[in-house]
């Protein structure tokens, strides 16, 4: 029992790190994965508990349909590194970048 839990705390200790993401300006922020494992977790916990089931298995089930989920729906804006701005690119290809407040900026082709 004892190498399961240690496992587990490896795990998601190994998770937790390299779960954040950060942006052009160093700001860091959970990433969609681990947001989506949150509430997958919760959720799993939540529907273990109401059946009757097995709550952590719920939860590890629901954690690890989350994070795929937000892999899946992960921000899929193209970007390119051009005159050392970091320039991204709309859907319909129009290209903006984002200034010092984060503001986002659209750049003249």
């Amino acid at each position: 029992m004892n190498v399961i839990r240690n496992s587990l705390l490896a795990l998601t200790a190994a998770t937790s790190l390299a779960a954040c993401t950060t942006d052009q300006y160093g700001n860091q922020r959970a990433s969609r994965e681990l947001k989506g494992a949150g509430i997958g977790a919760a959720g799993g916990a939540a529907v273990g508990a109401l059946t009757g089931g097995n709550v952590v298995a719920g939860a590890a089930l629901g954690a690890a349909a989350g994070a795929i989920i937000g892999a899946v729906t992960n921000d899929r804006n193209r970007y390119e590194d051009r005159e050392g701005y970091r320039t991204y690119y709309e859907p319909d290809g129009r290209p903006y970048r984002y200034d010092r407040d984060g503001r986002r900026r659209y750049v003249r082709r």
